[in-house]
């Protein structure tokens, strides 16, 4: 029972870690616009997983087509609607990232993830009706505390975070409530639905066609390493974690980002945010205390 479930802890540890050194190849593109960025980034996810699923995973497909006939009207209807505003809300969460990490800040983005955590939890506490410990109530009341830390930057910074953060946790809610469909499919269903929603934007207002190679190896390495395998990963582990336990795991995101930000674009960070950091991740061991506990003694 244990091993079943350290692997989806481990699945839902990976994309947070992937996601929070991402600003390394966005902040590479800078010098394109945020859209730009977005509308390439989900094309060719969207190219790649399709090439996937056709060439690899027929039968899957075929298993999802055949449940989807069987099932009645008003399934069908939830269905399409929870498929159509998880697409929204992932692209939302998409643009809204891009745009900080290269026109706010770093920090704006992390803070995102700071915050997003508490949302999830809450959302799924109200709407999933996923009940909270004590101990997890307390793991959630220092992250509270290391946010309230770290919420001394401008109103903008945390206006953007906030709005991300919405977007995501939304996003991770909506996921947990669809089932009995493959997640990988889905991903790919999630992908056409958003590059039909950025379309008309793309063939208004897009710039002309980017030749470089330097832009396409980024695009590329953004598409599949920081949006199929982690995407992926994250539908993969909420089938056997609760939201609320993978909601606290996107603390990883910005300790990583922090890390990033620090060491690798040498940003100034003060004793009062690396304490407010510590909080963060003490906050991640709490939380998921019970669970790391009996995937310890699976292992002696």
């Amino acid at each position: 029972m244990a091993s079943s479930k350290s692997k989806y802890f481990i699945a839902g540890v990976i994309p947070y870690i992937i996601w929070g050194a991402m600003s390394i190849p966005l902040r590479d593109l800078k010098i394109f616009p945020p859209q730009e960025i977005l509308y390439y980034r989900v094309f060719v996810s969207v190219l790649m997983v399709w090439c996937t699923i056709i060439l690899f995973r027929r039968a899957a497909l075929k298993k999802d087509i055949s449940f989807i006939k069987s099932i009645n009207r008003a399934q069908k209807i939830k269905l399409l609607s929870l498929t159509i505003l998880s697409s929204i809300l992932i692209t939302g969460n998409w643009f809204t990232y891009i745009y900080a990490v290269n026109s706010i800040s770093l920090k704006s983005a992390a803070f995102a993830y700071m915050v997003c955590p508490l949302l999830t939890a809450l959302c799924g506490f109200v709407i999933l009706k996923e009940k909270l410990t004590k101990l997890k109530i307390i793991a959630l009341i220092i992250a509270f505390i290391s946010i309230i830390l770290l919420a001394t930057g401008s109103l903008k910074e945390v206006a953007w975070a906030v709005i991300i953060a919405s977007f995501y946790a939304l996003y991770v809610i909506v996921l947990k409530v669809i089932k009995d469909v493959d997640k990988f499919n889905f991903l790919g269903i999630q992908l056409i639905l958003s590059g039909l929603m950025m379309l008309p934007m793309y063939v208004v207002s897009s710039n002309p066609f980017p030749t470089q190679t330097f832009f396409w190896s980024h695009i590329f390495l953004i598409a599949i390493v920081f949006t199929i395998i982690p995407l992926f990963l994250n539908s993969y582990a909420l089938l056997g974690m609760p939201s609320s336990a993978l909601g606290i795991l996107i603390y990883l995101n910005p300790i990583v980002a922090f890390t990033v930000a620090f060491f690798y674009f040498k940003e100034k960070i003060d004793l009062h945010q690396i304490f407010a950091y510590l909080l963060l991740l003490l906050s991640i061991f709490i939380f998921n205390a019970q669970l790391l506990k009996s995937v310890v003694y699976k292992k002696q």
